[in-house]
């Protein structure tokens, strides 16, 4: 079995980008993103399929906004990712801000620290 679902129409063996789910008791076809699990009472269709898709006389088609495109990053979501970049950093500065300080105390042959490395003082010196 494909692990790619395909177009319900007969005889397209296209890729499925969009569910057809029917509300009888509205008279309404919904048509959006494809669902996660396949249905037994919904349609998976192409995209040549979804785009032609008719309704019945009286009936109404709902096209639900498909998240399918590439989404582009905002302003907001560029900024969000660089204030996450530096809030990870910050606590590093203060550990070796704070251990750093410590750790000479304890141990006379570390001369300085950078991350978890240690620079220690030659012992002929």
């Amino acid at each position: 079995m494909s692990p790619v679902r395909r177009c319900s129409r007969t005889a397209c063996g296209r890729p499925a980008v969009a569910t057809l789910t029917y509300v009888y008791a509205d008279s309404t076809a919904v048509l959006g993103p494809l669902a996660t699990y396949a249905e037994p009472h919904c349609y998976d269709l192409c995209a040549e399929h979804s785009e032609r898709l008719t309704a019945p006389r009286g009936w109404e088609v709902v096209r639900l906004a498909d998240g399918s495109g590439p989404a582009r990053p905002s302003g907001d979501d560029l900024e969000a990712l660089a204030n996450a970049v530096r809030e990870a950093a910050r606590p590093q500065e203060r550990a070796a801000g704070a251990g750093g300080g410590g750790a000479r105390s304890a141990d006379p042959m570390e001369v300085a620290r950078r991350g978890h490395l240690r620079v220690l003082r030659s012992p002929e010196s």
